[in-house]
């Protein structure tokens, strides 16, 4: 899948990944800690963990595609590198909330834990939601800086840096609908 009514599939892919990530992270966080969020999310939990692992390599493989239309640079190199990181990432999260669904099943049949392998399931559920979080966050900051690091490197007023936008920014000033007459900038 390379494009999606028109727009390259990678850009419409990761917002899937960077809501879908972070959201599950959080959640695991929330169920390894809580016992009441665990009875009630771990299932929720465990299908974002797999389905968000699931949409990573087909966001990388987009992202793939849409490379060379890009053109090298460093900070694509980057964004490139630490992309392929993610799917290990998501797969420990995913793994870790698999082990914590597999203590509730436990606890829900009367079935008693030990405390050490709870804590220590625990503890892994954590360090891989932080991982998730984290490696997200470098990924998506490195992507923005790949996609729109000349745009916004230099602004200093309403987008005077982008080509498009440049006659914009005074008209919009005078306009009592900036958004509606920059808006039309972009169209061009």
């Amino acid at each position: 899948m390379s494009t999606v009514n028109g727009l390259p599939a990678h850009i419409l892919l990761n917002h899937f990944v960077v809501v879908l990530g972070p959201l599950t992270a959080i959640l695991a966080i929330l169920c390894a800690l809580w016992p009441a969020a665990r009875r009630r999310l771990i299932w929720l939990v465990l299908v974002l963990a797999v389905g968000t692992l699931i949409l990573t390599p087909l966001t990388t493989g987009a992202g793939l595609w849409l490379e060379p239309r890009v053109g090298p640079s460093v900070t694509l190199r980057i964004h490139k590198e630490l992309g392929e990181t993610l799917v290990y990432v998501l797969a420990a999260l995913a793994a870790a909330v698999a082990l914590l669904a597999a203590v509730h099943i436990r606890q829900t049949s009367g079935r008693t834990v030990k405390f050490a392998l709870h804590g220590a399931i625990g503890v892994l559920v954590i360090a891989a939601a932080v991982a998730t979080l984290v490696q997200t966050y470098r990924i998506g900051d490195s992507g923005a800086r790949a996609a729109w690091g000349n745009v916004a490197s230099n602004v200093t007023g309403p987008a005077q840096s982008h080509p498009r936008w440049a006659n914009c920014s005074a008209t919009a000033r005078r306009s009592s609908e900036p958004l509606a007459v920059c808006g039309s900038a972009l169209a061009s």
